[in-house]
């Protein structure tokens, strides 16, 4: 029997000629990863061990992007930790305030992941860099610090689930829908521990930047990573920006996949997840009427160049509802960048939204836009559980950035056919 895309990485990091689904394995790592949240559990774990350094300088990313810039003095103790850390041992790739976005964005527009990799990541959305042909994960601090030591990580190799996806999606459908409604299919544990292979004739329909969202909220799905093939749109965004040398794998014509599935993206329509799980999904005709107080586009899932273009194209000429709070996040100081050359950042402010620096603030409670109780928020994030955007009784929507920015003009969960 063949294999999947996903088992031929980890075939190939073990030194393996074959691995098959149920295998416990010991592989090399490319790149391992965490934050200023996970990251100071790892290095006391790491010291604890007594390890003497880094398996390697330039395959270690810290990025303090979760609650910084600090916004108390336990977040301020958090980052000085790996501050010191990242100097003893001279990780290279250390990014911290002025130089640091949201992780999973920050590492591909970096050239630090790529096409082949095996990448771990104390953070689960880690999966993100499946848009680019890599298994990536998320693992836990003591398996980061492992990493972090040996450049080696243990996995169960997984079984897989086909999404087939064919069509082309209508307007103001994107990643973020077709994500969306996969969840809503299989539900947050229908991919339990398995790998999400994206593919069909459909991909080419899919821009670098829908693939990192879909990949992104694998997880969501229960999913040990999620993963594309690599084609001309993964080429494009690599060239002169992918440091070391991809690799193409291809899952062979006879892997074994447990459950397939056909999406047709033409079919689908705007998409969101309502209080308080990813899978409790409604298509926009039928949300009804809910009036929001917040809404918050970025994130580590649509928090990219073009999902600033989509919302200052919406928000250009209108204001912002009256009682509704709008809160921009671009994903990393770059695409900040890229956003007030294009004269976004100016539509955001005139609209009557307000810009924040590259953070994770929000997506999980921990800063610059927590919810009272009883308060609504449209969220281009990618979680809803119960409490995730702040008090326990308020309420996040997941959305894309086409419905968060016409909701923010409507004050209600809208389509942007809605606006005149």
């Amino acid at each position: 029997m063949g294999m999947t895309m996903s088992q031929k990485i980890l075939a190939a990091h073990a030194g393996l000629k074959e691995v098959k689904a149920g295998q416990l394995i010991t592989a090399d790592l490319d790149i391992v990863l965490a934050n200023d949240v996970t990251a100071p559990v790892a290095v006391k774990e790491f010291e604890k061990a007594g390890l003497s350094g880094v398996y390697d300088r330039d395959r270690v990313a810290l990025v303090m992007d979760h609650f910084t810039p600090n916004k108390d003095i336990k977040a301020a103790e958090q980052c000085k930790c790996v501050r010191a850390f990242a100097k003893k041992n001279g990780v290279k790739n250390f990014f911290d305030v002025g130089e640091m976005g949201i992780e999973h964005a920050l590492l591909p527009e970096k050239g630090l992941v790529g096409a082949g990799d095996l990448i771990i990541g104390a953070d689960s959305h880690t999966c993100t860099y499946g848009a680019l042909g890599a298994f990536a994960t998320g693992v836990g601090s003591t398996d980061m610090a492992a990493g972090m030591a040996t450049g080696k990580a243990w996995f169960k190799v997984p079984s897989a689930l086909k999404f087939e996806l064919i069509g082309k999606p209508a307007r103001y459908v994107c990643g973020k829908d077709v994500i969306l409604h996969i969840i809503g299919l299989i539900g947050v544990d229908g991919a339990l521990y398995k790998s999400m292979e994206f593919t069909g004739e459909g991909l080419q329909h899919l821009t670098i930047d829908d693939r990192f969202t879909i990949a992104n909220m694998a997880i969501e799905a229960g999913a040990k990573n999620g993963i594309f093939p690599v084609d001309h749109i993964t080429r494009a965004y690599l060239h002169g920006r992918f440091k070391r040398e991809p690799k193409e794998y291809a899952a062979d014509a006879d892997a074994e996949y447990e459950r397939s599935f056909t999406v047709n993206l033409s079919k689908l329509k705007p998409t969101v997840a309502f209080p308080h799980l990813p899978s409790n999904t409604r298509t926009i005709d039928k949300v009804g009427d809910v009036k929001i107080d917040q809404v918050v586009i970025g994130s580590c899932t649509n928090g990219h160049i073009s999902d600033l273009a989509v919302a200052a194209k919406i928000l250009k000429g209108r204001r912002v509802a009256e009682g509704v709070r709008v809160i921009f996040f671009p994903a990393t100081n770059d695409i900040y960048l890229e956003a007030m050359q294009k004269g976004y950042i100016k539509t955001f402010i005139q609209a009557g939204a307000v810009v924040s620096t590259p953070t994770c603030g929000p997506c999980l409670g921990g800063h610059m836009g927590i919810l009272a109780a009883g308060e609504r928020a449209v969220a281009t994030t990618n979680r809803n559980f119960v409490g995730r955007m702040g008090h326990p009784e308020s309420e996040v929507y997941l959305a894309s950035p086409y419905v968060a920015a016409a909701s923010a003009v409507t004050g209600r969960i809208s389509s942007p056919k809605e606006l005149k």
